[in-house]
């Protein structure tokens, strides 16, 4: 037996419909007969959640070892997906599917123990109806790569700027009421996603707020379905409030041995397609983007593993965006040249203020690589931490460190979105202890204070002015400038970046009053104006006009944004 539920994204906390709608079906044309019964059909909105629940009839000592549970979707158009179940505890079975097709689909249930009669050979229909609902993701569906597979979009078309905050620690050791305290605040300063670690890692061996373990064993793990019952509601909350979730499944750091702290590297390739395809299977209904592996080093043999083992989570089904989440200014493009899978580029400037990462950053590989194939949307998943002590200098990321590393990442490839992270909320601190694994990384603020600091606020002023602009038509453009301080000095860079019309662009100044752009490079008629990163506000420009170059003054000392537009 089984019994579906449906209820919208992300407001996705489970619940079953008041009563199944009776639809009587009438055939078209002259002929029309009445059925002898009414068919009973769930409706389910578009981008909706349909949940089926199933009740096992054997008993498993460990079911996610023992059995596997798949379901076909077949949508009204004749499309079909496959879909795995999860084990929800003692016999119940749950699979989650969100429908993209408005109609009547159908879908049929295989069980790998053939015997088992309460999983094997079931089917069903619902119906899915039009999209309703008051969120983001409700009203456009979840995001995947867009056709110019520079930036993200919405399944209707809009475009998705990715403005994640790293929250890694907050899933697991917040409670439900700081957990939406936190999402309030995020959602407030207009953050769009959030990165999380969704099993025990090295920051938090002990598991979660309740010291409970994801899974236990290494050769033949088991999970503990509570401990994922609680992420579910995390990750619904995420969507509620209009966040991406973005889930690292498997921790990678290091090589260690010990599966409570780098399940990633300890288990064995099999046990880890387990552990990631059944999150994949609990959440693959919520609006997410997957981090397959994080912080660890992906290069040269070692991407192989890493390449199978992504392969066989996601093949080719359907599925959100994929990343790995690098080690620091570690580059793996050319490894995962063949990886179909994977849908985007993350990469991690990391923690260093010295001049060989400044550079890196500007002339590197993020710069350097985005026009080979295959064309993938880039990211800078770990920026500098603010107020996080930084590798080289042993002082305090300040805000301004952590904006010019921001506009650098978005401007210096084709503007598809970056992350944050904030020194204190990351690790989910208290204040009065640095993190377990980053000793030397300073005493953070609490987690509730360190939400408010100086960066985190003028994140705000980011995704305000790339949301206000068709940010997605940006290329990098370092031949508009007349002059690169950068060259002399790292710290200076200016990233530039236009539309390939020419009537938009965006030049980023992280300190030189005077700004350089080549006459030849703006069009006849247009307009500008400079655009306070501190404060969200814009200013008037006025500049000195010759015939090689316009030389533009910013209003005041600091860091600056130059908007020029220009009719299409």
């Amino acid at each position: 037996m089984h019994n579906s539920h449906s209820s919208l994204i992300p407001n996705q906390l489970v619940r079953s419909l008041s009563g199944l709608f009776l639809l009587t079906l009438f055939l078209a044309g002259g002929c029309a007969t009445v059925p002898d019964r009414p068919e009973q059909l769930t409706l389910v909105p578009k981008w909706g959640r349909l949940e089926l629940d199933f009740r096992s009839s054997t008993s498993y000592e460990n079911p996610i070892q023992d059995t596997e549970l798949r379901v076909v979707f077949t949508a009204p158009s004749g499309r079909s997906r496959l879909i795995y179940g999860f084990w929800d505890g003692d016999r119940t079975w749950k699979v989650r599917f969100a429908p993209n097709e408005v109609g009547k689909w159908h879908y049929s249930t295989s069980c790998f123990d053939t015997a088992n009669e309460g999983l094997n050979n079931h089917s069903g229909t619902f119906l899915c109806t039009a999209a309703s609902g008051k969120t983001v993701f409700e009203r456009h569906g979840p995001i995947r790569v867009a056709r110019d597979r520079r930036h993200f979009e919405h399944e209707d078309g809009t475009p998705f700027f990715w403005l994640a905050d790293t929250a890694w620690n907050g899933p697991l050791m917040s409670t439900p009421a700081d957990w939406n305290y936190y999402l309030n605040r995020r959602k407030l300063q207009r953050f769009t996603a959030v990165q999380w670690v969704t099993t025990q890692w090295r920051a938090a061996p002990e598991g979660d707020h309740l010291g409970e373990l994801a899974f236990t064993g290494q050769d033949r793990i088991a999970v503990n379905p509570e401990f994922f019952q609680r992420l579910d509601e995390k990750l619904d909350a995420m969507n509620q409030a209009d966040l991406l979730g973005v889930p690292v499944l498997l921790w990678a750091i290091g090589g260690g041995s010990i599966p409570q702290v780098n399940p990633g590297y300890a288990l064995q390739e099999e046990q880890a397609v387990r552990l990631a395809r059944y999150m994949v299977a609990r959440w693959g209904s919520n609006a997410v983007a997957w981090f397959l592996a994080g912080d660890g080093d992906y290069r040269g043999v070692k991407a192989e593993r890493w390449k199978r083992i992504g392969q066989a989570v996601f093949g080719d089904e359907p599925h959100a965006p994929v990343t790995m989440h690098p080690g620091g200014m570690q580059w793996i493009q050319g490894e995962f040249t063949d990886a179909n899978w994977l849908d985007f580029l993350g990469y991690q400037s990391g923690h260093g203020d010295d001049a060989r990462t400044l550079t890196w950053m500007n002339s590197g590989p993020p710069a350097s690589g985005w026009n080979l194939d295959p064309i993938r949307p880039f990211i800078n998943l770990e920026p500098p931490y603010e107020n996080h002590v930084a590798y080289q200098s042993k002082t305090p990321i300040s805000a301004h460190t952590v904006r010019r590393a921001v506009y650098w990442s978005l401007l210096n490839s084709p503007t598809a979105g970056v992350s944050y992270g904030g020194h204190g909320v990351w690790g989910w601190d208290d204040g009065t202890t640095p993190p377990t694994d980053h000793q030397n990384s300073g005493i953070p603020l609490p987690w509730k204070q360190a939400l408010e600091m100086p960066g985190a606020a003028q994140m705000t002023h980011v995704s305000s002015f790339f949301k206000a602009i068709d940010f997605w038509r940006l290329r990098p453009a370092p031949e508009v400038l007349g002059a690169q301080p950068g060259k002399q000095d790292p710290k200076r860079h200016i990233a530039a970046a236009r539309s390939k019309e020419g009537d938009l662009l965006v030049v980023y100044v992280p300190e030189d009053r005077e700004l350089s752009i080549v006459s030849r490079s703006l069009p006849k008629n247009f307009s500008a104006s400079w655009y306070n990163p501190r404060t969200g506000q814009p200013e008037q420009v006025s500049a000195v006009v010759n015939q090689r170059a316009i030389q533009f003054t910013t209003p005041s000392e600091g860091d600056w944004l130059l908007l020029v537009t220009s009719p299409r």
